[in-house]
């Protein structure tokens, strides 16, 4: 599946800063950055309501659809997932749940040059995070 021509800016700008980027370390190094970028979650937001199950390090998510089209924040307790969680939620915000049900996660992730340097265990973590955004928006 092809990425739409209509990404928004942030898309566009994770696109060209990670293609950019030079090798596995800059790629990190960016991604920390990103991850840096998150606004931080309420302790509130930081209970198992939020909890996406399915990450071996701590994630919680928050969902909020505003005019058909969804906004999400996310955290989590590992540096280097925070920022993984930074470049998928520019992929993402402000799509409608159709359009949230066609993204795929592998495709945005090697566009990124990041596709092969995801452990299994993360690519799994960052799918059940698509997933949980889907579960919400079709709810």
């Amino acid at each position: 599946m092809s990425l739409p021509d209509d990404l928004t800016v942030e898309a566009q700008a994770a696109l060209e800063a990670f293609g950019q980027a030079q090798g596995w370390e800059q790629r990190a190094r960016l991604l920390m950055q990103w991850g840096e970028r998150l606004a931080p979650l309420s302790e509130a937001e930081k209970s198992d309501e939020y909890r996406v199950h399915g990450c071996e390090s701590q994630v919680w998510l928050v969902a909020e659809e505003r005019d058909g089209r969804w906004q999400f924040r996310a955290g989590s307790d590992a540096r280097l997932l925070r920022g993984l969680l930074a470049v998928l939620l520019v992929r993402v915000n402000d799509l409608p749940a159709q359009a949230l049900n066609q993204v795929d996660l592998h495709h945005w992730f090697d566009r990124l040059g990041l596709g092969r340097q995801l452990s299994p265990s993360r690519s799994n973590g960052l799918n059940a995070v698509l997933q949980r955004m889907r579960e919400r928006a079709q709810a």
